[in-house]
């Protein structure tokens, strides 16, 4: 089969090869899906760039964690039934060597959800990340009915659902940051009531404007390392900042006005959801897939050839919206 890899971190061009690997056959448990689609995701760019770490977990990484495609086979305990179901990935490349960047992917049957037969397979392959820590985020510890709810970064993979997730959830008012015209445009397409624009915008003033100078009950924060003093200064008294990404990995807390404000810090991993969380956030999922009730922001298509590419757009941050790798 053929497959994208890297065996040591370094940039996209220098790294990144596509090649054959033997086809992999199911065991116990497991389901094989034969790909169609591979979502490149931040981490996924980081992890093959050594931005964390250079030491690889692996000899040899076929990366990215989220794909979809149907499955061809399925090894023992696992129905036969399954074949031919289409479904989508999660935690393809977490803790395993051999992740979505391939035309085959063996791994335990729980983690190909079936996907419903309106969603295109192309979305399919944006769920795995960018939707579920988008409904963690939005739905965690009493989600956000009646709240006001600040979304930073709200154009991006992420962000993108979690305005929909919010507004489906019941929040009361949802603003968010972005950067553009464009990016204005589909942030308040997903349901957005303010989009702000960080890059011409004074942000705090705006959000207390908006917010009758209360601030905002709920901030999901999609770099907390670069907004931190301006999260604290436009979440209201007794509020929490959810936490999914950072551009800093040491950040220094403005800690006693956040102490007087009550504030609450919730931080939290997609790959690491507990059981109980990740089962019911599929669940739900599933259902709005089926009634058609979310938007899908696939950016940029490129093919396995074209994977450096894909790394290149993500990292360099020239795409609004989910990048795939169409799998051959």
């Amino acid at each position: 089969m053929l497959v994208a890899t890297y065996d040591r971190t370094g940039p996209a061009n220098e790294v990144l090869r596509v090649t054959e690997f033997p086809t992999p056959t199911p065991g116990p448990n497991e389901v094989r899906v034969r790909l169609a689609w591979s979502g490149v995701n931040p981490s996924d760019v980081k992890t093959r760039a050594g931005s964390r770490t250079r030491v690889l977990p692996f000899p040899q990484i076929v990366p990215h964690s989220d794909g979809s495609g149907t499955i061809d086979a399925v090894g023992p305990n696992i129905s036969s039934a399954r074949i031919g179901e289409r479904v989508w990935i999660w935690n393809g490349a977490w803790g395993r060597a051999h992740g979505t960047a391939a035309q085959y992917i063996v791994l335990p049957a729980n983690q190909a959800v079936q996907l419903p037969e309106n969603i295109d397979l192309a979305a399919g392959a944006c769920l795995g990340i960018p939707a579920l820590t988008a409904y963690h985020a939005v739905g965690m510890n009493g989600g956000v009915q009646g709240k006001s709810v600040l979304i930073a970064g709200g154009a991006g993979a992420v962000g993108h659902y979690a305005i929909q997730f919010a507004k489906i959830m019941g929040a009361r008012r949802i603003l968010s940051t972005i950067s553009s015209d464009r990016k204005a445009a589909l942030a308040k397409a997903a349901g957005a009531d303010v989009a702000i624009n960080y890059k011409n915008e004074d942000v705090a003033a705006r959000v207390q404007a908006e917010t009758a100078g209360q601030g905002v009950e709920r901030i999901i924060e999609v770099d907390f390392g670069a907004n931190v003093a301006l999260d604290q200064q436009v979440l209201k008294r007794d509020g929490d900042i959810v936490v999914y990404g950072s551009t800093a990995l040491e950040i220094a807390l403005p800690f006693v006005p956040m102490l007087i404000k009550n504030i609450q810090l919730r931080f939290f991993i997609v790959y690491n959801l507990t059981e109980h969380d990740r089962t019911r956030a599929i669940e739900e999922l599933t259902a709005l897939l089926k009634g058609n009730r979310l938007q899908h922001n696939v950016a940029e298509r490129v093919s396995l050839n074209d994977i450096v590419k894909a790394h290149e757009m993500v990292e360099q941050g020239r795409v609004v919206g989910n990048v795939l790798v169409q799998i051959p």
